[in-house]
């Protein structure tokens, strides 16, 4: 099996109404429910905003590190899930549920090299 990362693409901007995170959180649930019956979980969690970042860089033999995003964007990454699937059409398939229950975009990636269970 490989394995395969779910990116939950999150706009910037305020977050949804309570009432509709709600009904957005119990979906993602149900998901991660799916997920584990299948034996396809390995991973998932929720990241906070960019404005919370710390960014640690290599130069010229030192460490800098500096607050905030690397980059400004119209979205960022808000979460994560890494599954294992067979191939990449069973991902593609947990990125389509994935993308229902949080109903957000979500690019769906392959771990390079094969991995065993």
């Amino acid at each position: 099996m490989k394995h395969y990362l779910l990116s939950v693409m999150q706009p910037v901007g305020e977050p949804p109404a309570p009432e509709v995170l709600e009904g957005i959180m119990h979906d993602l649930d149900v998901f991660h429910a799916e997920l584990k019956e299948a034996g396809a979980w390995v991973f998932a969690g929720g990241l906070h905003g960019p404005e919370t970042a710390t960014v640690v860089r290599a130069d010229k033999g030192d460490v800098l590190i500096t607050d905030g995003p690397y980059t400004e964007s119209k979205e960022y990454l808000g979460g994560i899930c890494l599954i294992k699937a067979p191939d990449l059409d069973a991902a593609l398939e947990w990125g389509r549920r994935a993308t229902l229950a949080t109903t957000l975009p979500i690019e769906v990636r392959p771990f390079m090299g094969e991995t065993e269970d």
